[in-house]
């Protein structure tokens, strides 16, 4: 009997991430079905990682995205994900479908290409959330955060409130643009995250939306799912979600919230 070795033979998906992430890929093999395999491209550009023109008709890809895009092209892939919460977030309205434009042009026809915003919007859609928990990630600076709520309300959702998680004393006194910086990427824990959106969910809420690709927190959604009785939205498993459907794989995937049953 052969040994299993990950091969995508039911659907083969690109995801460009953050350069120095380690929890996209984790998470995104933590959930991902037999027969589906992940291949990643890493991108070191600021974000938003595709540059509006000036007449913002149409955007400019960064180097990583067109030099990402080659490779793609000759993997036979099924779907490619723009996997960053901050440049959907920053590009703002019209940049996730410009920014899909630019991408198809380069992958050719066959190839479903998407961005974690337009999965996300998909994914409060199909489980009928128009009133998210925005929870988002301690290195989001209050431009940012200001701009994450802005960005689900001018796509038509209407925030029952929001969270910027906080990550313990010995993080508290590091800005939130040097937090990664001092490691806490790779020392994110999930428990008192679990407690603080458990905590912090107003009633209001009809469901929670967990913003950010490389925010550690999979392994929570079941849990907070059974204990608040709403879905549980993460960037990485709406992703996902929206990519294997669009590739025809329906298969049912337990323990990562309801999401990967629709």
């Amino acid at each position: 009997m052969a040994t299993k070795d990950n091969w995508g033979w039911r659907a083969r998906i690109g995801l460009f991430i953050v350069g120095n992430e380690a929890v996209p890929e984790a998470e995104w093999w933590a959930m991902a079905p037999p027969g589906v395999s992940v291949h990643a491209a890493r991108v070191t550009a600021r974000a938003p990682w595709a540059r509006w023109r000036e007449d913002r008709k149409a955007v400019d890809l960064e180097d990583d995205l067109n030099r990402g895009c080659r490779q793609f092209a000759a993997m036979r892939l099924s779907a490619v994900v723009v996997g960053h919460s901050s440049s959907s977030i920053l590009g703002g309205k019209g940049w996730d479908e410009a920014t899909v434009a630019s991408l198809s042009g380069m992958l050719g026809s066959g190839v479903f290409v998407t961005t974690n915003g337009l999965d996300t919007q998909a994914a409060l859609k199909a489980s009928s959330v128009r009133r998210p928990f925005l929870v988002l990630p301690p290195w989001f600076n209050d431009e940012l955060v200001a701009a994450g709520v802005r960005y689900y309300v001018d796509h038509g959702f209407e925030p029952a409130g929001h969270l910027r998680y906080d990550p313990g004393r010995k993080w508290r006194d590091l800005p939130p643009a040097e937090l990664y910086g001092h490691g806490m990427g790779f020392e994110q824990e999930v428990e008192p995250l679990y407690a603080q959106i458990k905590a912090a969910c107003p009633s209001t809420a009809d469901g929670v939306l967990i913003a950010g690709t490389g925010f550690r927190c999979v392994a929570i959604l079941e849990a907070l799912e059974q204990d608040l009785g709403r879905p549980v939205i993460s960037a990485n498993q709406a992703s996902l979600w929206r990519s294997l459907r669009s590739a025809g794989v329906h298969t049912r995937i337990a323990g990562y919230g309801s999401l990967l049953s629709l």
